[in-house]
């Protein structure tokens, strides 16, 4: 009988097959020109503070697109790209949408494996957020009104910045993030490690219990929104279903949202548009 490597599947093909968002599409290319386009369009048409540095790394640095008037929401992205892939600027298109609704929006970026671990992107990520509840009031921010999202990995760590005993290691206040939307991300490591990923993202027993937030879900009073593309694997859709049910079983607020029609990669598109239901649902969260 064959060994069961994670839940029901037996091979790397298998883990593969859900978990490789690049092949799932038929133009992985054609994906990473709209991001680099839309990025584009927003450095050219918004107003932007580039590489504004949180930490001592050089990979810790910030892009901020400031509002028009000071006191705004603030809208908070942390890219995916599996922990070893792309940065802050393929992502600046997802500012389009909320500067549209008059949020401020920031960037992050962060260093990348196999240069780092996990645990170290964490850190980071923890790290570019005490950052800007201290700071974001200086770019027409209001600190109080912090919606954070990621997308793919992006996802993960936002739901690992969800669990941050922000007063104990920052000295912040117990949940400054106002509202969060986590957009197809990876809650559980575990099948990771047998997929082709592991070469460069080295996952072990400990990284993985530390940095797997659907073990053992902590609701906030943050109310999430929790969203794929419909287009995507089951694996993909299970991981968001299940992380959403552990919230809300743990006394939190979730909706999930299937999108229709999207891929792992076009499921970020509507923070492009302001009228699209990610950035309507943003909108209403700290209005």
């Amino acid at each position: 009988m064959p060994h069961t490597l994670y839940r029901n599947f037996t091979t790397q093909a298998e883990i593969d097959a859900q978990y490789n968002a690049g092949a799932s599409v038929p133009d992985a290319a054609a994906c990473m020109r709209h991001y680099a386009d839309q990025a584009k369009r927003a450095r050219a048409t918004l107003p932007c503070l580039l590489d504004v540095p949180y930490g001592a790394t050089l990979d810790e640095t910030l892009d901020i697109f400031p509002a028009a008037e000071p006191n705004a929401p603030v809208w908070v992205f942390i890219h995916g790209g599996y922990w070893r892939a792309l940065s802050s600027k393929d992502f600046s298109g997802v500012a389009l949408g909320p500067q549209a609704l008059g949020f401020t929006t920031v960037v992050v970026n962060y260093s990348l494996c196999p240069w780092v671990t996990i645990d170290e992107i964490v850190r980071q990520v923890r790290a570019s957020l005490a950052w800007v509840v201290r700071n974001i009031a200086n770019h027409n921010g209001d600190p109080v009104r912090i919606v954070l999202g990621g997308h793919s990995a992006g996802g993960h760590l936002t739901a690992m910045a969800l669990q941050t005993p922000w007063a104990e290691r920052y000295g912040l206040p117990d949940n400054p993030i106002a509202a969060a939307v986590l957009v197809s991300g990876i809650y559980d490591l575990h099948p990771l490690r047998y997929s082709y990923l592991q070469p460069a993202i080295q996952l072990d027993d400990g990284v993985i219990q530390r940095n797997s937030p659907g073990l053992r879900v902590q609701a906030t009073p943050t109310p999430l929104l929790v969203t794929w593309g419909a287009q995507e694997s089951a694996e993909f859709a299970r991981q968001s279903t299940d992380f959403h049910k552990g919230w809300v079983a743990s006394g939190g607020r979730s909706e999930l949202l299937s999108q229709e029609g999207a891929n792992h990669f076009s499921a970020v598109h509507g923070f492009e548009d302001a009228a699209s239901p990610l950035c309507q649902w943003m909108a209403r969260a700290v209005r």
